[in-house]
Order: C-alpha cells, then sequence, then structure tokens
C-alpha cells in the first residue's frame, strides 16, 4: 500500500466524469488499498479515484470518525437509483484544502453499485453517509462541493482562492 497524491483545486483532473470500473483484478485491489490508506491518513471520510488521478467510478468511504470500528465501504460505479428530503449542512473536502461552507443535499439515498470484486450492492442511507456518497459521486461526475453553492458564495471562494494563490506564490 501506498499513499497517493491528493489532486487539489483547480487541478483538471477533478473536472473529468470517470470512466466505468470493468476489471476487478490486481491493479484495481491496489489502487483501492493505496486510496483507503491515503484517505485514513489525510484524514478524511471520502476519496474518489479522481483525486488521486485516476479517472475510475471508484470511491472509498468511512464515516466512523472518531469510533474505533470502522465502516469502509468501497464502490465501484455508484448510482443514486433514489432520494428523497433535503439537507444544509457543512462540507469540506481534501482537494479543497482548508474551505468549508453550507450544502444542501438530499437527506436519504439509495445507491446502487459494485463492490471491490464486482458484486452488485445497495446502500440505503442519511445523515452523514447519504452526504458522503453525494459527494463522492459528485467527484466521480467532474463536480465539486463549491459547484452546488449559490453564486454569492461560488464567488467568494473564488476570490479567496485567486487572493491565497496570489499570496503562496510570492
Amino acid at each position: 500500500m501506498a499513499i497517493r497524491e491528493i489532486k487539489k483545486y483547480p487541478d483538471q483532473v477533478l473536472r473529468k466524469k470517470t470512466e466505468p470500473v470493468e476489471a476487478f483484478g490486481a491493479d484495481l485491489q491496489q489502487l483501492i488499498d493505496d486510496m483507503v490508506e491515503t484517505m485514513y491518513a489525510a484524514p478524511g471520510v471520502g476519496l474518489a479515484a479522481n483525486q488521486v488521478g485516476v479517472c475510475k467510478q471508484l470511491t472509498v468511504i468511512d464515516v466512523s470518525v472518531g469510533s474505533e470500528e470502522t465502516s469502509l465501504i468501497v464502490l465501484c460505479n455508484p448510482e443514486i437509483t433514489y432520494h428523497e428530503g433535503e439537507e444544509a449542512h457543512e462540507e469540506g473536502c481534501l482537494s479543497i484544502p482548508d474551505y468549508s461552507t453550507i450544502v444542501k443535499r438530499f437527506g436519504k439515498v439509495t445507491v446502487k453499485a459494485l463492490d471491490r470484486h464486482g458484486k452488485e450492492i445497495e446502500i440505503e442511507a442519511e445523515g452523514l453517509l447519504a452526504r458522503a456518497l453525494q459527494h463522492e459521486i459528485d467527484h466521480l461526475n467532474g463536480k465539486l462541493f463549491v459547484d452546488r453553492v449559490g453564486r454569492i458564495k461560488k464567488e467568494f471562494f473564488k476570490k479567496r482562492y485567486k487572493r491565497e494563490k496570489a499570496v503562496s506564490s510570492r
């Protein structure tokens, strides 16, 4: 296993729609193990493959923050098949460090996917897990959480990013 570099905004790989996972061999298993290690080291509750530069529909999620028991979920080719309600909570992202804002998401979701071995699975979720699933599936579709906020918040984010970039390049 290895910790991989997490791509940061505005890296273009974060904006690419990912390709379906079709092969479940050793290369995929190594990528999954690396992503899990990278997510825990960051630390984060989710990581999509394109965040480590691989344009595959693969994500790892573990929302057991602070708990001794892990709840690791590995999803290949995930899709939301059902949603209801709406909730607004603060979100951040490993690819946009040091920035968080309130994001509206579905309150409950059902996600259909394949596990790390290609077996079909279905997850019904609410709360933090529902938000994490939606956040990571957005990544796989080339969307960032800042794309889900209003125009004013988005402009604030862009100005802050440009200002911080200017300061760091001095």
